[in-house]
């Protein structure tokens, strides 16, 4: 007769080591998987990646690629392709609204791309959590649009600040660029014809300034004035006087961008991106396809934000002040072009503190970002969890 020998019980060890680990599924936090599924899924819509990136690197770098070899062949006719003014013009006009509405594209699509391809049943099946699956949808498209915008913000700063002009153009007279006030008034009292004949000089005396067309007669600068001409001790202290009247607004323009300027620009470009993207994707998340939510995103970046953050309507100032363009506008560093008509920039006429948007205070700004963000991160989770599969 065979006989079996006694089987021992299994030790703890061993009973820990062949229990079955604990099932992750039902839990709301993304795992880095699902993480990297969505972003390979973003990554493969290569028609929508081409906008990214000729949206946030390629318009930049054409642009200034021209500018460098029109500047290199015909330096008299065509200015460096760097400097102050083409920094912010870029910045502001071309990165800030574009950057939004491909980042916003971006968000749409992948909130709605699961319907869109019939994937959203099979996800559901899986018994992953529906919040984690919308979850991991925002590290994902972050990961895509984040840097792209960190790139093409980094070729524009380092051309605008390597190509800068080595002088100042300052209406039509090259000055030292970042000169105090007792500098500007030193440099003034050196050269004053040239600053009484071309700042903004209101002052009492009379300046010949050079001949006319033809040389016929002579144009003068100032109030008619009776008795002998000027000395030339009188025409620089009229140079001091015009320096002291345009150093405000000379102190606005520089050469290059400073450090923080770039840092504050960069900081600022990126939160329009993301504010975009997640926008984006509660909505697409809400409405179930991209379409139409792109077309809304478009509307509110170029029609309504300009529209509510510059135009008062009675009765609804509150609510104006809870459109999230208009809170990024008052958070734009100083220096740069007025967004809308307005917002922290120091350049332009009238000085750094004219402004033509809707006054808001900084906290009352962040809070509706605040809110934009976590409102539409709640709408569009709120949507995949009630929605059939």
């Amino acid at each position: 007769m065979t006989t079996l020998s006694d089987v021992s019980p299994p030790t703890a060890v061993e009973a820990l080591s062949t229990r079955s680990p604990r099932d992750h599924r039902g839990s709301p936090i993304p795992t880095l998987g699902m993480i990297t599924t969505r972003f390979k899924e973003l990554r493969k819509r290569r028609g929508l990646m081409i906008a990214l990136v000729v949206v946030n690197i390629g318009i930049p770098t054409i642009f200034l690629v021209i500018r460098l070899l029109a500047h290199a062949f015909a330096p008299n006719s065509y200015g460096p392709a760097g400097g102050y003014d083409i920094y912010t013009n870029l910045v502001a006009g071309v990165m800030y609204v574009f950057g939004f509405i491909v980042a916003a594209t971006l968000g749409c699509t992948a909130g709605s791309i699961d319907l869109t391809e019939g994937m959203f049943r099979h996800l559901v099946v899986t018994g992953r959590s529906r919040l984690a699956l919308y979850l991991a949808r925002i590290p994902a498209g972050l990961a895509i649009v984040v840097p792209l915008v960190a790139i093409g913000f980094a070729i524009v700063c380092v051309v605008c600040v390597s190509a800068a002009p080595t002088t100042l153009n300052y209406d039509g007279v090259n000055v030292p660029a970042g000169l105090s006030l007792t500098g500007l008034e030193t440099w003034a009292a050196q050269h004053p014809d040239s600053v009484v004949c071309n700042f903004n000089y209101d002052g009492p005396l009379q300046v010949p300034c050079g001949n006319g067309p033809g040389g016929q007669a002579v144009i003068v600068k100032g109030p008619p004035q009776a008795g002998p001409p000027p000395t030339p001790a009188m025409i620089r202290a009229a140079a001091v006087q015009a320096a002291v009247q345009d150093y405000s607004d000379y102190k606005t323009h520089f050469l290059y961008p400073s450090n923080s300027l770039m840092v504050k620009s960069g900081l600022w470009l990126e939160l329009e991106a993301v504010v975009g993207f997640i926008v984006g994707l509660g909505l697409g998340s809400l409405l179930g396809q991209r379409t139409i939510a792109v077309i809304l995103m478009i509307v509110l970046e170029l029609i309504l934000t300009p529209i509510l953050s510059i135009h008062i309507i009675p009765h609804l100032i509150n609510f104006q002040r809870g459109v999230v363009g208009l809170a990024t506008a008052h958070l734009e560093p100083g220096g740069l072009p007025l967004v809308f008509g307005g917002g922290g920039g120091g350049g332009g006429p009238g000085g750094p503190n004219v402004t033509r948007l809707i006054p808001e205070t900084t906290t009352v700004a962040v809070c509706v970002i605040v809110a934009w963000l976590v409102g539409w991160t709640a709408i569009g989770a709120w949507r995949m969890m009630k929605r059939d599969a």
